[in-house]
C-alpha cells in the first residue's frame, strides 16, 4: 500500500474505533471501487481486515475503469478482495449474500461529465436502480448512494450554508443537469425503494472531497492547481476567482461516510463535507503559498470550452444533521489537509518516470500525526 494511503487509512480507521468491528464476517458491494474515494474504501477494508476484525470482510468491487486512470485500473491485491470489471448500468448478479453495498460509481468531474454526459447520467439513474434491485434480492444492513453537493446548484445565500432541507436551485436543461439531475433522481430511486421495498438505503452528499489519489488529468481546482505548481506554471483561477468552496479532506469524509452507512437513516440524505472555512477561489490559491512557503503566480483567465456554464457561487455545507444523528465532526483543517495532499502531488504529478526519477524531493513537510 502506498505510503500515503497507509497513513490516512490508519487515520481513519482509529477515529472508527469500535464502529468499525460491524463489517467482521460481512460482505460489502462496492461500485466505483476503482475511483479516487473507491480506492480508500477497499484500504480501509483491507487494513480493517488485517489488523481489527475478528472475522474478515468480504469485498466485491466492480468498477467499468471509464475515468479511473493508471492508478485506478491496478485494483488492490488482498486476499478477500475480488475485482470485477462490470458496467453497473447493467444488472449484476451476485450470488452470495451481500451484507453492505457501497454505490460510489459515478463522474463527478466536470470535465469529464462534460465529456461523457449520458454516461454520467446513467450511471447515476439506471445504475443505482439496477444496485437497489440487487439490494433487494439481498439482506442487506445498508445501503450508501452517494448523491453530491451538486444538487443543490447555485443555492439562495439565504441557505448557504446549506441544509439537506434546501430543495435546490438548478436548470434541468442547464450544462450541468446531466450530473445535477441524475443525482437527484438517484436520491429519489433510494427514497422510493426504501419505502416500498424496505432497503436500507441512505443518501450521502459530499461536498469538495479531495486528497493524494486525485489523478493530475481530474481537472477539479486542487489537481489543476497542484499540477500547475509541480509544472512552475502560474495558477490559472476561472472567472472573478469570487467564487467560493469549502474542502472535505478524504479522511474526514470517509469517516462520515461510513458512519452514514453504519448509522443513517433510511430514506435519509446527509451532507458530508467541512463547513470551514468557506474560501474564495483567490483565497484557495493565498493559503496554498502559505502551504508552500513561497509566493505563487496567479491569473484570472476565462472558462475553458471543456468547462460547464453556471457554476455555483457559493457551496458550504451545513452539517449539524450530520454531527447529531452520526456523531460526524471533521478533524482536518484546510492547512494541513492541504500540506498532505501538495506532498504527494509533488512526488506523483509529473509527466513521466523519469521525470520523476529527476524531480527532488517534495519539500511540503508531512504534518505529524
Amino acid at each position: 500500500m502506498p505510503p500515503y494511503l497507509d497513513r490516512d487509512i490508519q487515520e481513519i480507521a482509529a477515529r472508527l474505533g469500535e464502529e468499525a468491528k460491524a463489517f467482521a464476517g460481512s460482505t460489502v458491494l462496492l461500485s466505483g471501487g476503482a475511483g479516487f474515494l473507491g480506492r480508500y474504501f477497499s484500504a480501509l477494508f483491507a487494513h480493517l481486515n488485517d489488523h481489527v476484525l475478528s472475522k474478515p470482510c468480504r469485498v466485491i468491487i466492480c468498477d467499468n475503469l471509464i475515468t479511473s486512470g493508471a492508478e485506478g485500473a491496478q485494483p488492490l491485491q488482498h486476499p478477500h478482495i475480488t475485482f470485477v470489471s462490470h458496467d453497473v448500468i447493467r444488472p449484476l448478479a451476485i450470488k452470495d449474500p451481500v451484507t453492505y453495498v457501497i454505490h460510489a460509481a459515478g463522474i463527478a468531474s466536470p470535465h469529464y461529465y462534460r465529456k461523457y454526459p449520458l454516461e454520467t447520467l446513467e450511471v447515476a439513474t439506471i445504475g443505482t436502480k439496477n444496485m437497489l434491485a440487487l439490494a433487494r434480492r439481498h439482506p442487506l444492513k445498508g445501503f450508501l448512494f452517494f448523491s453530491s453537493s451538486e444538487i443543490y446548484g447555485d443555492p439562495d445565500p439565504a441557505f448557504v450554508p446549506t441544509p439537506e432541507t434546501y430543495r435546490g436551485n438548478i436548470s434541468c436543461l442547464g450544462p450541468r443537469a446531466c450530473y445535477d439531475e441524475s443525482k437527484r433522481l438517484g436520491e429519489t430511486l433510494c427514497a422510493i425503494f426504501h419505502q416500498l421495498h424496505g432497503v436500507p438505503a441512505r443518501m450521502v452528499r459530499p461536498f469538495n472531497v479531495y486528497g493524494p489519489g486525485m489523478q493530475q488529468t481530474d481537472y477539479r481546482v486542487l489537481p489543476n492547481f497542484a499540477s500547475r505548481i509541480v509544472a512552475g506554471a502560474p495558477l490559472h483561477i476561472y472567472g472573478s476567482g469570487k467564487q467560493t468552496r469549502t474542502f472535505c479532506y478524504v479522511t474526514d469524509a470517509l469517516v462520515g461516510f461510513i458512519k452514514a452507512l453504519l448509522h443513517g437513516r433510511s430514506g435519509e440524505a446527509y451532507n458530508i463535507g467541512n463547513p470551514v472555512p468557506e474560501v474564495s477561489m483567490l483565497e484557495l490559491a493565498r493559503v496554498l503559498q502559505e502551504v508552500m512557503g513561497r509566493p505563487l503566480k496567479i491569473e484570472l483567465v476565462t472558462y475553458p470550452e471543456s468547462y460547464p456554464a453556471d457554476e455555483p457561487q457559493r457551496r458550504c455545507p451545513d452539517i449539524r444533521k450530520a454531527a447529531e444523528e452520526l456523531g460526524y465532526q471533521p478533524a482536518v483543517s484546510l492547512h494541513e489537509g492541504l500540506a498532505r495532499f501538495m506532498r504527494w502531488a509533488q512526488e506523483q504529478y509529473t509527466s513521466s518516470p523519469a521525470e520523476r526519477a529527476r524531480r527532488p524531493k517534495a519539500s511540503v513537510p508531512l504534518p505529524a500525526p
